[in-house]
């Protein structure tokens, strides 16, 4: 393929993509070939560490030989070029390093159930992306692999977990890409990226076969985009449970899709722009995007006012914390069954030392009244939101940060998350209490880096219609960082 036409099909969503190819304008294969082409062309930015072009090109040559791609039956997403997160989105003999030295080796037993629902949706795989170390951290750059750019511009993070795939949608190289958040890490990179990072509410999709939740219920499964249209079409593909799942969400009304593209009621939107946890004053660059957002809602329709639930900070960071540890010597025990012997302190990041020592401290109920405390504060935090529908807030608290804040060990786990909530604020709360969450590119720094706003809800439905409402009416779609594919 001409790499000019490659680079063309950059600008163009992953629905729109899967269009051209439902028209018999292009093939699966072509479409292959052209993210390949700008995926070779976005190198330095380090967001793709596996490249798996022969899965890919085998994928792609079964679904033009099929003729469901043409025929329709494949979907909104027949035939569109997709990356996985390595961390959390597993495909059978893949390499699977998630980001830890200890794990350089490992490659994936099993398929993850939400891996193949993309591929039933008729995805085309041809990559891994670059993640932090467990997804310990919200920024992304591992020793393993070495840091990922972000195409907006030297020095600052991507952001993390998701940070591989951030970079490779903000670039143009693909559409979409697959991630994980645990405290933040699809919100976080979107927001650093200019991106549209949707957060799932809890059990929306499976984390079988190997489990039947994350971080006892903090993550959830997604996707990084830069249209509302792909991320409705992408939880569209996933949406459901797996056979024998601990429980599940209800099903939507209608699917995504669909929901987007009608008006939404008016909603009672609470706004707020300081933190729930202590630290410094929100940026006032970050503050100023989210009132020009509640100003434009306003105008929509919808019932906005000034307010903020409150938390009890300490009891939050503390669960959090304690949370964080235990997973942590569970991955340990996967890197000593991997490597048949007990790993080396230097084969993990100082941070997660720190988190796996104090892990094998963490005793049973501490643990135990780490997740009340998480449950307690839901029930808090949900019943002053009894009047409102939805909390409109900063992504994160500053622009996006430069590389070497959120990864380094402050002596205790307590102390890293401590740092890391006084850049993310809110973004945790939407874990801790299983509400969807929503990040929209909806501000710019001076200096023309992007700024993330979010919105929580119960459900995703409400947040995806105001979502495509704020984005006919603000818009991003022509947008592109100095790191797009073909510049220069």
């Amino acid at each position: 393929m001409d790499p000019r036409t490659a680079v063309e099909l950059a600008d163009i969503d992953a629905v729109g993509q899967a269009a051209l190819v439902a028209a018999g304008e292009l093939s699966a294969t072509e479409l292959l070939e052209a993210a390949i082409i700008r995926l070779d062309a976005g190198r330095a930015l380090n967001a793709v560490i596996t490249d798996l072009f022969e899965h890919g090109r085998d994928a792609a040559a079964a679904l033009d030989a099929s003729g469901e791609l043409r025929s329709g039956q494949a979907g909104p997403l027949g035939g569109v070029p997709f990356l996985l997160k390595d961390l959390g989105a597993s495909l059978a003999g893949a390499p699977e390093a998630m980001g830890c030295r200890a794990l350089r080796t490992h490659v994936a037993a099993d398929t993850a159930w939400i891996v193949q629902r993309y591929s039933d949706a008729g995805l085309v795989i041809f990559g891994k992306t670059n993640t932090p170390e467990w997804g310990n951290h919200c920024t992304t750059e591992p020793s393993l692999f070495g840091a990922t750019a972000n195409p907006w511009g030297p020095g600052i993070t991507p952001g993390g977990s998701s940070g591989g795939s951030a970079a490779a949608v903000a670039s143009g190289i693909v559409p979409a890409a697959s991630g994980g958040d645990g405290t933040g890490s699809i919100r976080v990179p979107a927001a650093c990226c200019g991106l549209v990072g949707l957060k799932p509410r809890r059990a929306r999709t499976s984390f079988a076969p190997g489990a039947g939740h994350g971080l006892e219920g903090l993550v959830n499964e997604h996707v990084l985009t830069r249209t509302v249209r792909d991320s409705a079409a992408l939880l569209d593909a996933v949406t459901g449970t797996g056979v024998g799942d601990p429980y599940s969400a209800p099903p939507p009304v209608e699917p995504f899709l669909r929901i987007i593209a009608k008006t939404p009621a008016p909603q009672r939107i609470m706004v707020a722009t300081s933190s729930p946890f202590p630290g410094p004053a929100t940026d006032p660059a970050v503050s100023s995007a989210v009132e020009r957002t509640a100003a434009v809602l306003a105008e929509l329709g919808h019932h906005v006012e000034s307010g903020a639930p409150t938390i009890d900070a300490d009891a939050v960071a503390d669960a959090i914390a304690v949370l964080h540890t235990v997973s942590n010597v569970e991955l340990f025990a996967t890197a000593r069954a991997h490597l048949g012997r007990e790993p080396r302190e230097d084969e993990f990041e100082p941070s997660s030392w720190v988190m796996i020592q104090e892990g094998f401290q963490t005793t049973g109920v501490a643990y135990a009244e780490a997740i009340a405390a998480i449950h307690a504060q839901t029930r808090r935090f949900a019943t002053q939101m009894l009047d409102h529908d939805v909390l409109l807030v900063p992504t994160l608290l500053t622009p996006p940060p430069h590389y070497g804040l959120l990864d380094q060990p402050r002596g205790t786990t307590r102390a890293f998350f401590d740092v890391e909530f006084a850049t993310t604020g809110w973004t945790a709360l939407a874990n801790v209490t299983g509400w969807a969450a929503i990040s929209l590119p909806l501000g710019t720094t001076s200096d023309g880096l992007p700024i993330g706003v979010q919105l929580m809800a119960p459900g995703e439905e409400v947040l995806l219609a105001l979502a495509a409402q704020l984005e006919t009416a603000v818009g991003w779609a022509d947008r592109r960082p100095p790191g797009w594919v073909g510049v220069g």
